[in-house]
């Protein structure tokens, strides 16, 4: 590589926005230009590699926990796949649940300091999460505000004026005051903000082991002949998921997965079906699902739950078995 690959990290909490502003900048890139995502999700069933893959984009995959576990391998395995491909920028999406500081750790240390130009670190918000207690007492939501150079409020179309008000109140005591923010809908953020430079040494370098159980290096898994799905299970930082992967064989009806989604009161759900109306994207946050068409054929179903307590995996596990119609 005779260049440094330009690369940002958006981070942000459970529900924030995170892929649909990365599939934004993707549809709005340049027509020209090669882009690179590693995306880390905390369950064990990829999700949002799989919303990407119709963007045009080289994607590649960690889940199970934060990349940043196991001494950096998961990450590192992904980031050297990717450059390998020498795209002409990288994004790096790590988990809700995950700590940036140690992603700019890996990214500044003398690895990749000749192929990596790391940019500002860019995170969103929720202006409603900044006065409820459960996220503002949440250390790894503080962690991922606190280690940012750019601060993005998002979904400030569905926030109060007061909301709108404690995000410019949290912006204002910031020390050192953030590079940059703003309020947005729908993650919808202008490339230029992926070029703001970086603010040196703003960013612990410091690494802790204490958060979750480790990403494993893949996220595929085999389906064993015969049988219609997988389940796996992970925890950790108080959260718990639950994943299924159906085979491309199952088709699930539309309507029937729609009033499951709307009645299910887990806090964060992803999946990309296979229907009987074609394959869809279905996103859960804050009891509001919402849903797009993929242009996918052929693939297997996915489904990750995510909430603070673990929930009837059984019975929610039955649901989706008779659901799911084999074509």
């Amino acid at each position: 590589m005779t260049s440094k690959v330009p690369t940002s990290i958006i981070t942000g909490f459970l529900g924030v926005g995170k892929t649909t502003t990365i599939l934004n900048l993707l549809k709005n890139k340049p027509e020209n230009e090669n882009w690179a995502v590693l995306v880390n999700e905390f369950g064990e069933i990829g999700i949002d590699g799989a919303l990407m893959t119709d963007q045009g984009a080289l994607i590649k995959e960690v889940p199970g926990g934060c990349m940043c576990c196991t001494a950096d391998v998961p990450m590192s395995v992904g980031i050297n796949a990717l450059l390998r491909q020498k795209p002409d920028r990288l994004i790096i999406e790590p988990t809700g649940l995950g700590h940036p500081k140690q992603v700019v750790a890996t990214l500044t240390s003398e690895q990749y300091e000749k192929y990596v130009e790391l940019k500002a670190t860019i995170a969103l918000v929720d202006p409603r999460n900044l006065s409820i207690q459960k996220y503002t007492s949440n250390q790894n939501f503080n962690d991922q505000l606190d280690s940012a150079d750019v601060v993005i409020g998002n979904k400030v179309d569905l926030c109060h004026s007061s909301d709108v008000d404690a995000f410019e109140r949290w912006v204002a005591v910031q020390k050192p005051a953030k590079i940059f923010t703003q309020l947005v809908t729908n993650g919808d953020l202008p490339l230029e903000i992926l070029d703001i430079e970086r603010v040196q040494g703003s960013a612990s370098s410091h690494i802790e082991h204490h958060h979750h159980q480790h990403a494993s290096l893949e996220p595929q898994f085999e389906l064993p002949p015969g049988q219609p799905f997988i389940r796996r299970e992970n925890k950790g930082q108080g959260y718990f998921s639950c994943g299924w992967l159906f085979g491309a064989e199952y088709e699930f009806d539309f309507d029937a997965l729609f009033s499951m989604l709307s009645a299910l009161t887990a806090e964060r759900v992803k999946a990309v079906i296979n229907t009987d109306q074609g394959c869809y994207a279905f996103n859960v946050a804050g009891g509001i699902v919402s849903v797009n068409q993929m242009g996918l054929t052929g693939f297997e179903s996915r489904i990750e739950v995510i909430d603070s307590q673990p929930l009837p995996w059984d019975q929610l596990e039955q649901v989706l078995v008779e659901l799911a119609g084999e074509n």
